[in-house]
């Protein structure tokens, strides 16, 4: 099966689609003003002496473990859902950082065809991924370590959800005016070889086989990678999970993820596992394999996920079960699952609560938890 390159948007005439190009315009042409002021930062830029790994290796700590007050100097305690402020992340923001320029250079390069965007997003790119004293090793073992109990896990593998924007950028972005050819078969090349241990080594199967938004990730991210390189064995593989595997087995049949609802951010965690699954439609869905269409032997379809979620976004008051411990008002924002969820199913409401919402949020976690910020990217891919 052939891929198609992405290049700058193709004019689009229906309602939704100008409703969502006039909607992103000015914010998306000011975000690359800024992106295009900024130097790259990669995992060399800072280090801790906590990681395992060397300084070209991305290192992470987990989220929700804490020194034990018991015993100070002994293995970190978990408490599920509490951010633990001192722990090292600034690999992670870098990544996020990384999306954020690439991306927003990548669609302001869509929205107008000017090269000034493309050269300056190859700058990072090859900054990441080519250059030697700067690129970072194309692997994950040392993420979302805990002190005084592993190196690293499979879970970490979420953190490199940021890099799908990345990826998809760089299909953006090749062929454009200054984007040497033989730069972005270098990066495709990262990409080949983190997927390949994204696939093969034990944190991944891990990762892969957990049951709630990790595997979900782990597909999402996997099938943006595989489209990238071009790799059709995975591209199928990543299909029939999300049919055989994901969408059976998280999702019950008033379209609830009841493994999100009972964790102590039931609303946030619903809103990141509902972006994840139809980002995967988006992804993996074109004229021969309609994901947005597919339904379960008993019925369940991806529209069901957003049908249950919406009401609670437009009117997140109506939202009946627990509060989230944390981060409770910084949710919802213009979420991907929206936008994507409009134009497949031709939703106008949907869009009309995705086009009132922040679309340019700032808090750390928010942007962790929402690697689609730049839906230009994706759309023509519908």
């Amino acid at each position: 099966m052939g891929l198609a390159r992405c290049g700058p948007a193709r004019q689009e005439t229906t309602p939704l689609r100008q409703t969502i190009v006039a909607t992103l315009r000015e914010p998306t042409l000011q975000e690359a003003d800024w992106a295009l002021r900024q130097e790259p930062v990669t995992v060399t830029a800072k280090t801790s002496e906590r990681s395992a790994g060397s300084i070209h290796d991305f290192y992470s700590e987990g989220d929700y473990w804490w020194p034990d007050s018991a015993h100070p100097e002994g293995p970190y305690v978990r408490r599920d859902g509490m951010t633990n402020p001192d722990n090292f992340v600034a690999h992670r923001l870098a990544m996020i950082r990384l999306s954020r320029i690439v991306g927003a250079l990548a669609s302001a390069y869509r929205l107008t065809g000017e090269g000034k965007y493309a050269r300056h997003a190859m700058r990072h790119l090859r900054a990441w991924f080519v250059e030697a004293d700067t690129r970072m090793n194309p692997s994950l073992a040392f993420a979302q370590a805990i002190k005084g109990r592993v190196t690293g896990r499979g879970i970490g593998i979420i953190d490199t959800i940021h890099l799908m924007e990345v990826a998809q950028g760089l299909r953006v972005l090749e062929g454009a005016p200054g984007v040497a050819p033989a730069q972005v078969a270098y990066i495709r090349q990262w990409f080949a070889d983190y997927l390949r241990w994204l696939t093969t080594h034990p944190y991944g199967q891990d990762e892969l086989n957990t049951k709630n938004n990790h595997s979900t990730c782990w597909v999402m991210q996997v099938a943006a990678f595989a489209r990238l390189t071009e790799n059709d064995s995975i591209l199928a593989f990543c299909r029939e999970r999300y049919k055989t595997v994901l969408l059976p087995g998280q999702m019950a049949a008033d379209g609830s993820f009841p493994l999100e609802l009972e964790r102590t951010k039931p609303y946030g965690y619903s809103l990141f596992n509902l972006d994840a699954m139809t980002t995967l439609c988006q992804i993996l869905s074109d004229a021969e394999h309609d994901l947005w269409q597919y339904q379960t032997p008993d019925g369940r379809s991806i529209r069901d996920g957003i049908a249950f979620m919406y009401p609670y976004v437009d009117d997140k008051a109506a939202w009946p079960y627990a509060e989230d411990v944390m981060y409770w008002n910084e949710w919802p924002v213009a979420h991907p699952f929206l936008v994507f969820g409009a134009v497949a199913f031709d939703e106008a409401a949907w869009l009309a609560t995705w086009e009132r919402l922040d679309h340019t949020p700032d808090v750390e976690e928010v942007l962790r938890n929402l690697p689609i910020r730049h839906p230009l990217l994706w759309l023509d891919e519908v």
